[in-house]
């Protein structure tokens, strides 16, 4: 027996965090009977519905797309743009993506069925790096490239900690390669980290994901991860909890 809202983001419906809101909201029914109280556990026979829609209890999937620029990091978009579920529609089961890029920001991004993973590599306390290659306008003073080392604050708080490092500088053009590492995942943080020490962000670029590269890919490219480096994520966010517990 699982509990009621592992099962919902096991489907991938929601995360569980979201199932269990669903669940306090009346919009789950357990054999036709509305639940609203958390810690029901089910069994595989039991019937589950989210707003009145049988669940189907998919095998659970793991992808790692480079997706390009100009691409929603969502499962649709009411103003018709690409997505990234639109690179997998030959597949049936019924995936979204671990966190978001930009739609300028180009890059490594997950994708699972999987919702419980999903939350587990997105929760704040499992500090997963993410490495980023960014182009800026102007080339930032290492005075400031230490801030971002130390933490900058923006309207949303201070920063954690960063490992910057400066890849190259062209005087002529007055632009940069920056190579920078976050474990954070605010919206637009890289962007608006260089924003704050006065440097516009031209290109973004995510190129590692904890030990994940994109080796092998081109823009739009994207693979299934090997259960070996599923059973690895999950023990780096688990370990990265741990430490910060």
């Amino acid at each position: 027996m699982e509990r009621l809202q592992k099962v919902i983001a096991r489907a991938g419906i929601a995360s569980r965090r979201k199932a269990e809101e669903l669940i306090k909201e009346g919009k789950v029914k357990v054999n036709g009977k509305v639940v609203t109280e958390l810690g029901l556990k089910v069994t595989p026979s039991d019937r589950v519905e989210v707003n009145e829609v049988q669940i189907e209890k998919e095998e659970p999937v793991y992808f790692l797309l480079y997706k390009p620029r100009g691409v929603i990091s969502s499962v649709s978009d009411d103003k018709g743009r690409k997505v990234v579920t639109d690179y997998f529609s030959h597949y049936k089961e019924r995936i979204f993506p671990v966190g978001r890029l930009d739609y300028d920001t180009s890059g490594l991004l997950l994708l699972t069925n999987d919702g419980e993973f999903a939350n587990l590599l997105m929760h704040p306390k499992n500090e997963i790096d993410k490495v980023y290659v960014a182009k800026t306008k102007g080339i930032p003073l290492k005075e400031n490239l230490r801030k971002l080392e130390r933490g900058i604050h923006l309207e949303d708080g201070k920063t954690a900690p960063a490992r910057v490092k400066l890849l190259s500088a062209d005087r002529n053009k007055q632009t940069a390669i920056v190579e920078i590492a976050i474990h954070e995942g605010r919206n637009r943080q890289v962007r608006r980290m260089f924003e704050a020490i006065g440097n516009e962000v031209l290109k973004l670029k995510r190129e590692r994901y904890g030990f994940l590269t994109l080796s092998g890919l081109r823009a739009g490219e994207a693979r299934e991860l090997t259960p070996h480096e599923v059973k690895q994520l999950r023990a780096l966010a688990s370990d990265q909890s741990k430490k910060n517990s």
